[in-house]
């Protein structure tokens, strides 16, 4: 079977990185706080009293402008009952009914929302109101959308102030209407793509949609749809503002056939399970974790059927591998707070968020090359078993393969594999003494770090005391501490005991057959070869 890079190389037969699914929020900067909102209703909509009631007609006059625009545009209103998956009905409705740059339908809901309720209180005589922002459940309205330049997506305007919207789109929609008008074929996985005839172009396309095209989109349909702001209201400021609420960011790779993307994830999930350990975490997500960071950092494989889905979470956001449509490998990171990443919410930070997540894709997936290719040449290996002089004419004596000190120190070594600022010999002293039977010494520990650095494996740091592995010995680290664990260990058990409950059975019978040939083509094989 071949590795993790080996199927990514030589399997793959389009790699595409690019936004797929934007939540959007829309909100009023200047209907935010309950002094905004007196202000709104006395200062520009110059009223007497803030009352809840000019609240209520705003409101009806929104529905009533609803209820004008879909019967003016013979547009179908449906209203949702709990539980019903909205997705569903809008995927019914939108091969029902087909519509080019406009409204499919209006979908109503009953849901939660952060709104102003008002509280009547008198002083001096006089009436007046105090507003507090609170959670209730109240409609909103989805307007369906087949866009011209994003295809499918919706728009949703809570009816109650301060009226926030949603907005979703879908970055590939939008990837896709780009290549419709430059004539490029291409064939479609879903939401995604399968194949493109000019795989360059598509990628160049998917990199330049950016936070300015979706504004462009919002403020189009703002304007043509039902708003509780009028024209006078959004003219005096008073319009809706986007920020980032979720964003998903995507690197896909259709695999040639079906079978390199189960034995893809055959690979990665048996030697991947501790990418969610905080250590591993940090370096993918480029964050620092320490015991104050919230969140629970952990590796989770869930099983849909016979496709598995690996998601790895930090913070609010996670990053997640599945098989998309049984053809690709689908890697996504998603964002849910771009404050986890130090960055503000507003739009304008949305091609910022873009390139972390995409780069949080590719350090997964370089992980996952990497944890594969442990492999040694023979080259390699004699230079670690045997007696070396380095090039400045040091010596460095052998690290001896079954040698319970030797491996123990690859062993510890591949502990520290993640640390930033490297390891102290006290660091290392302390899990080799914890690894072996036998005192180890402080002597001996210098000794160790002695070959180990003049055999290419640790690199100290600079003016300090601290060492790091190398990417060769990493490698070496992790090869010899695998052998021992997978093979050498095993194998003495199985050659040394009959007792079937410390070693499997089937197990010690499989060493035993593999003993019995090599003894064969040594004795036969070997000298018949030889002969002839």
């Amino acid at each position: 079977m071949a590795n993790v890079g080996e199927l990514l190389k030589d399997h793959v037969t389009l790699e595409v990185e690019c936004l797929d699914r934007i939540y959007l929020n829309g909100y009023i900067p200047q209907l935010q706080l309950p002094g905004q909102l007196i202000s709104f209703l006395i200062r520009h909509r110059k009223q007497k009293v803030a009352s809840p009631v000019l609240l209520q007609k705003i409101t009806k006059s929104f529905l009533q402008d609803v209820e004008r625009y879909a019967e003016e545009n013979d547009i179908p209103i449906v209203h949702f009952e709990r539980g019903q998956r909205k997705d569903d009905i809008a995927a019914k409705m939108r091969r029902e009914r087909s519509v080019e740059d406009g409204v499919v339908f209006i979908g109503i809901a009953q849901e939660k929302a952060y709104a102003f309720k008002g509280r009547k209180k008198v002083m001096n005589g006089y009436v007046e109101f105090e507003y507090s922002r609170q959670s209730v459940f109240v409609n909103h309205y989805y307007f369906y959308i087949q866009d011209r330049d994003f295809g499918p997506c919706f728009i949703k305007i809570c009816s109650y102030a301060p009226f926030a919207v949603k907005v979703c789109l879908n970055g590939h929609e939008w990837a896709k209407r780009q290549m419709q008008v430059r004539g490029i074929e291409y064939e479609s996985l879903d939401n995604g793509f399968l194949s493109c005839v000019d795989p360059e172009e598509l990628q160049r396309v998917c990199d330049t949609l950016s936070e300015i095209h979706i504004e462009i989109f919002f403020h189009r349909w703002m304007e043509k749809l039902p708003n509780p702001m009028t024209a006078q209201d959004r003219r005096a400021g008073y319009h809706h503002q986007l920020s980032v609420w979720q964003a998903e960011i995507s690197l896909t790779q259709v695999f040639d056939r079906p079978l390199r993307g189960r034995e893809f994830f055959e690979e990665v999930i048996r030697d991947n399970l501790d990418q969610g350990r905080p250590d591993r975490v940090q370096l993918l997500f480029d964050r620092r974790i320490t015991r104050r960071t919230p969140g629970r950092f952990r590796s989770r494989v869930i099983q849909h059927g016979v496709h598995p889905s690996i998601h790895i979470d930090y913070k609010s956001s996670h990053v997640k591998q599945y098989f998309k449509e049984n053809r690709a490998l689908r890697t996504e990171t998603t964002i849910n707070n771009p404050r986890d990443f130090g960055i503000a919410k507003n739009i304008r930070h949305l091609s910022h968020l873009q390139l972390i997540g995409r780069s949080i894709n590719r350090r997964l997936l370089d992980v996952q090359r990497v944890s594969q290719s442990c492999g040694l040449s023979g080259e390699s290996i004699d230079r670690i078993v045997h007696f070396t002089i380095t090039k400045d004419g040091h010596r460095a004596s052998g690290l001896k393969l079954g040698d319970p000190r030797v491996s123990a120190l690859f062993s510890s070594l591949a502990s520290f594999t993640n640390l930033i600022h490297g390891f102290r010999n006290a660091d290392l002293r302390k899990q080799m003494q914890a690894l072996l039977d036998v005192e180890y010494k402080s002597t001996m520990m210098t000794y160790d770090l002695r070959r180990l650095r003049r055999k290419g494996i640790i690199f100290r740091l600079p003016k300090s005391n601290r060492y790091v592995l190398t990417t060769y010995g990493w490698k070496v680290c992790r090869f010899f501490t695998r052998l021992n664990a997978r093979i050498f260990h095993p194998g003495y058990l199985a050659i040394t005991t009959d007792e079937t409950d410390l070693f499997p059975q089937t197990l010690r019978k499989a060493f035993h057959t593999a003993d019995r040939e090599i003894d064969r083509l040594i004795e036969y094989g070997i000298g018949v070869k030889h002969v002839a």
